[in-house]
């Protein structure tokens, strides 16, 4: 361990010795990788991915031209990832546009059931045991989204407008080491058998959802920032026009980012968080979306894992209103000049924390209290349905942990974080994830 710790501090000095003035990067640059990587909550990733910048004569480097990143790959859980995307600030003379257009299968994916606390968690089960998955079920996600974005004059004050069609499908989940058997019953199953999922929610739906507000940006740059403040307050939410489930809703989301010089090479990030219901009914399947103006990652959802709290089991706390804070020290340790382009290798410990403020649907909850049917049996304890609902205060969820990035001409950003959750009724094992970017 000795002689590995003296091998990466040594390397790290050399890098440093051999940093050079930054290449001014022009033109177009890959970043194409293979999508090998782990998930503790969707297990082994493979397939590939691109990230496409276009620097132009890089007269604006290390911002860009124009980016584009595509990705097909699967998780051996059995879920499908097929993305691709576009962010430009120069398409349209003084209006920033950014697309996306996703598919995600998955045929197993976590249900851990509304409000945090409220709802049990034996970790026991949190896998399939017996041909059974308790907190599994299906739901296949596909998704157009656009957004714009302009500034008030020459002002650090902007605008941003966008438009999503979600188009969601759920149900049991499908797996080969499941019985589909009486056995067979999940937390997802016993929520549409008591009601608190909807007949008409329980396959899931279709909405237009619309966004608007103001975003204030001084970061010196917004995928690597080493100073600066980044503010987003916006509302979004849908009429339901499509599905017709009397689920139409409206959310307020605020976004408060902070960065801090602390010397040369380390920076103190903090960004703290709220989405909350403003009115209407918002559907079981949308809970988990936390809607961003510019994406960090494919996918951002929570609260739970790797884009909220990180180290927490995926979108283990769902309500109609949280709030969140993500904390870390980003230490970029090494910088180097590689295959003509600019590298630096930076960690960065980081402290989580989160909780419900406002609960889900907790009248429709408290109907498993009259349903004594035996869901589960773990090391000779049997559990009922009225088991599930706790009825426990909800409370602070808390993480912490360190990460490893390699970053390419301050944009590609390839991260290894690993956390772990204060409460092992939010997780017991390690939070592993290996994607792209900062999550803030």
């Amino acid at each position: 361990m000795k002689k590995l710790l003296t091998l990466v501090l040594l390397f790290a000095a050399l890098c440093s010795a051999r940093a050079q003035e930054e290449i001014t990067k022009t033109g177009i640059n890959f970043g194409p990788l293979p999508a090998i990587g782990y998930s503790s909550d969707l297990g082994w990733h493979y397939g590939a991915l691109t990230d496409i910048y276009q620097y132009g004569d890089g007269s604006v480097y290390p911002e860009y031209i124009w980016k584009a990143n595509v990705e097909i790959s699967r998780y051996s859980k059995g879920n499908t990832v097929l993305h691709s995307f576009f962010d430009s600030k120069y398409l349209i003379p003084g209006i920033r546009v950014s697309a996306a257009i996703s598919w995600f299968g998955n045929k197993t994916t976590n249900f851990y059931g509304f409000n945090g606390a409220n709802s049990l968690y034996i970790p026991a089960m949190d896998k399939i045991v017996d041909g059974q998955g308790l907190y599994l079920m299906r739901r296949d996600i596909f998704r157009i989204q656009t957004c714009f974005q302009g500034t008030f004059g020459d002002s650090n004050w902007g605008w941003a407008a966008g438009l999503t069609y979600w188009n969601i499908k759920t149900g049991h989940a499908v797996n080969k080491g499941l019985s589909g058997g009486a056995n067979d019953v999940s937390l997802y199953d016993l929520y549409v058998k008591n009601g608190i999922i909807p007949e008409a929610e329980k396959n899931g739906g279709q909405h237009l959802e619309l966004k608007a507000g103001v975003v204030f940006d001084t970061r010196d740059h917004e995928n690597n920032p080493t100073r600066g403040t980044n503010i987003e307050a916006y509302v979004f939410g849908s009429p339901d026009i499509i599905s017709k489930h009397n689920n139409s809703y409206l959310k307020l989301a605020l976004h408060f980012k902070q960065f801090f010089p602390l010397g040369e090479r380390i920076v103190f990030g903090a960004h703290l968080a709220y989405q909350g219901l403003i009115a209407g009914n918002a559907p079981y399947y949308m809970l988990q979306t936390i809607q961003s103006i510019n994406m960090k990652q494919i996918n951002t959802e929570g609260l739970g894992s790797t884009c909220t709290l990180r180290g927490t089991i995926n979108n283990r706390l769902q309500g109609n209103s949280y709030a969140w804070m993500n904390t870390e020290f980003r230490w970029t340790f090494a910088k180097f000049h590689w295959i003509n382009q600019n590298w630096a290798l930076a960690t960065n410990p980081f402290f989580d924390m989160g909780m419900i403020v406002s609960p889900y649907r907790l009248d429709q909850m408290k109907s498993l209290t009259a349903d004594k049917t035996v869901v589960t049996t773990v090391d000779g304890k049997t559990y009922t349905a009225a088991d599930f609902y706790t009825q426990h205060a909800e409370k602070l969820h808390m993480s912490a942990g360190i990460g490893l990035h390699v970053i390419m001409n301050q944009n590609f950003n390839i991260n290894f974080e690993f956390g772990k959750c204060f409460d092992p009724n939010d997780g017991t094992g390690l939070g592993i994830n290996i994607g792209l970017n900062y999550i803030f």
